[in-house]
């Protein structure tokens, strides 16, 4: 047995006293990485934009649900409303425009030409 001094009870031990240590210093370790995130204005302004742009697109996604759900029930209201001839009429009319689309283009293109230049003129 050695006669060395025992250290009172409830003292810890030179191994506690470093585990207390090691904890003490991943406490501080911790702090000081929060603590730097904090202070980080340009992170935290990136993750602010990151998460609008994610809000701005649900949004639009959602919108564009609502408008899209909304364009087919006037659709249908209108085609509801149309007499049949009406539509029997606008059917042939939209066959006759896909099977001439070129003339059709050039004739609208000469048109708005025709009343741009009719247009400038006039404020001269």
């Amino acid at each position: 047995m050695t006669n060395a001094p025992r250290p009172p009870r409830g003292t810890p031990t030179p191994d506690e006293l470093r585990e207390q240590v090691e904890h003490t210093r991943d406490e501080l370790g911790m702090t000081v990485e929060a603590l730097a995130a904090k202070a980080d204005i340009k992170a935290q302004a990136k993750e602010k934009t990151a998460a609008v742009k994610e809000q701005a697109a649900e949004k639009t996604a959602l919108v564009a649900d609502q408008i899209r759900v909304q364009t087919q029930h006037a659709a249908q209201a209108v085609k509801d409303t149309t007499p049949e001839p009406v539509l029997h009429k606008a059917g042939q009319v939209a066959a006759v425009v896909r099977a001439n689309r070129k003339p059709l283009l050039v004739a609208g293109s000469v048109l708005i030409v025709f009343l741009l230049v009719r247009r400038s003129r006039g404020r001269r």
